[in-house]
């Protein structure tokens, strides 16, 4: 790893840093203690806050456990309440997780708290940044050329525009603070503002003023071409169909095309930062072997028993995920909903003889990309070998016989890559927050919702075909499954409705497990028939997940009573 590359692998904290060197190695020192004025009143003091302010992308301010509803990776919020996982480990451990789940979450729930102080404090790093580098240049010292300095702005900018995006989607109603509000002000800003066009307007400044090759060469930085994409997304979240697809057609154009990108590429730590990356929380293990920079909000999604990771046995696949990658003979998704009946369930349910003697059915039918977003009985998982079952599980019987395959490395990976001490459930892997498939798939939305149907079809055929070359997994020298997945063909897309019901389902399989379900279903205006629909389905296995009554207050989760109560009321809980 270079020295450029590990200013911001290594996110460092930049507020906690001493000025115990001047060199480039300066990041790999142990925090010394809090910067003073004269230390932050030059180009090397606000080029670390901008470093402090990237760091609160891996969702941590200190530590490592207790973030994981902050994780950039959005599994909290966007699987286990979108319905593509359960919080899994057993019922007493992190109930609280089962809460959000459930969409039974109250205000001092600590997943709430954890979600709104975390991304609170890197929009904060963000201001100081903007406070700091505006004092700079003002003043009558060292200051940057034009061009660093609008460089900065635009990437905190940016920065600011994400963790406002993300708090938007979990709370809606949330109090604006910028550079230009004090600390004492901050502490009383109501949350009755829309939130929207500040965020559009940090992006937009930071689309306007970036170019597209990283700031400083460095990998892992803010680009153009990141801004442009989250832009889209913003307004595609705000039915702007038409400008968001311009925006997704640019950065569509900048990059390789889709087929030509490896799927597996955007999991694989010796592989970050490729062309499919547009935007990534980037994680590092520190110098020292410890993990506070690493991803820390993922940890959970660890394994248990004799797993090769066996910490910590949370996020567990749902049954209606895995069927949803079931395929019909032609090769495509069952669109009507037909995966259900009938439903794999591995080796759920049996016992004696039945559940040790079982082998999986390499007759099922099913896409390709399972295999690489869910571990399942029978079945090769990474390197570590054929994945056993119940050994690898904390508690089937109330989680389900599924593991999550993502977030998850390679043994042969492990050296380095994790946190010293065998503490493997902790990670450098990246976490992509927008790539590439997602802005095709984006983009045909836009493009279906404008009219051009076909250019939408060629965008999910994309996506399709760029899943068909992955390879496919063996048992004994055969495939584990009758894997296909096929292009759709015309017909398919002879309707706006269809062509929606078709896109929406390709962006459950091609993003499972990378926290969008969730925010899909709500901006989509359709979270309620779809959850109490997967719930009936997925109680009908396991009781517990069953009986789920969604209703519109739902779409938002509270907010923390402790920050209300910190506002002296300013702040207003949102409805019900």
């Amino acid at each position: 790893m270079t020295i450029r590359y590990r200013y911001i692998k290594v996110l460092a904290m930049a507020l906690l840093l001493g000025m115990a060197s001047c060199g480039s190695d300066f990041l790999e020192q142990k925090p010394q203690g809090k910067l003073t004025d004269d230390q932050l009143n030059n180009t090397k003091g606000v080029e670390w806050l901008l470093t402090g302010a990237y760091a609160l992308m891996n969702g941590n301010r200190d530590g490592t456990w207790g973030n994981y509803a902050a994780a950039p990776s959005q599994w909290v919020f966007g699987d286990l309440a979108g319905g593509d996982a359960h919080k899994g480990s057993e019922a007493g451990d992190q109930a609280t997780l089962f809460d959000i789940e459930r969409h039974t979450a109250i205000p001092v729930n600590e997943h709430l708290s954890a979600m709104w102080n975390n991304y609170y404090e890197g929009i904060n790093r963000c201001n100081t940044t903007l406070r700091q580098l505006k004092l700079l240049q003002e003043g009558e010292g060292e200051t940057f050329t034009e061009e660093r300095a609008t460089e900065i702005e635009a990437e905190a900018k940016m920065l600011r525009g994400h963790y406002y995006f993300f708090l938007w989607r979990v709370f809606k109603n949330i109090p604006y603070i910028d550079e230009t509000v004090s600390t004492a002000d901050a502490a009383q800003t109501p949350n009755d503002v829309d939130v929207l066009p500040f965020i559009e307007a940090d992006f937009r400044f930071a689309a306007d003023h970036l170019t597209n090759t990283p700031p400083n060469g460095d990998e892992g930085r803010v680009d153009g071409i990141a801004a442009k994409a989250y832009l889209g997304k913003l307004y595609l979240y705000q039915k702007k169909y038409e400008e968001a697809l311009v925006l997704f057609k640019d950065v569509i154009a900048d990059r390789p095309e889709l087929e030509t990108l490896p799927f597996l590429d955007n999991f694989n730590i010796n592989t970050e930062n490729g062309p499919e990356a547009i935007f990534s929380a980037q994680h590092a293990i520190s110098p020292d072997g410890s993990g506070d920079n690493g991803n820390v909000g993922d940890m959970l999604s660890g394994l248990y028993g004799s797993a090769p990771v066996n910490c910590c046995g949370f996020f567990n696949p749902s049954f209606d995920l895995v069927n949803a990658f079931r395929v019909t003979e032609e090769g495509l998704p069952m669109l009507d909903g037909a995966f259900r009946n009938d439903p794999y369930v591995s080796d759920f349910g049996l016992t004696g003889d039945a559940q040790k003697n079982y082998e999986v059915d390499q007759s099922l039918a099913i896409d390709p990309r399972l295999d690489y977003t869910v571990g399942r009985r029978g079945v090769p998982y990474h390197d570590w070998g054929i994945m056993p079952g119940n050994d690898w599980m904390r508690d089937p019987a109330y989680h389900g016989p599924f593991v999550s395959y993502k977030r998850l490395l390679d043994q042969a990976d492990f050296a380095g890559n994790t946190q010293s001490g065998g503490v493997y459930y902790v990670t450098g892997l990246d976490v992509i927050i927008i790539r590439l498939a997602d802005v095709y798939l984006m983009a045909a939305e836009c493009a279906t919702e404008t009219g051009d149907l076909p250019y939408a079809r060629t965008l999910v055929n994309n996506v399709r075909k760029r899943a068909d070359n992955l390879p496919r997994k063996q048992i004994n020298g055969s495939d584990a499954a009758a894997y296909s997945v096929q292009p759709y063909p015309e017909s398919a897309f002879g309707s706006k409705e269809d062509a929606l019901k078709a896109i929406r389902f390709e962006r459950r399989l091609e993003l499972a497990l990378e926290g969008h379900r969730f925010f899909d279903l709500v901006r989509w205006g359709i979270a309620r028939e779809e959850l109490e629909s997967y719930s009936a389905f997925e109680g009908s296995l396991i009781g517990i997940y069953g009986g789920l009554s969604f209703s519109e207050n739902d779409t938002v989760f509270p907010i923390p009573q402790d920050q209300i109560d910190r506002s002296g009321g300013a702040l207003k809980q949102n409805p019900n």
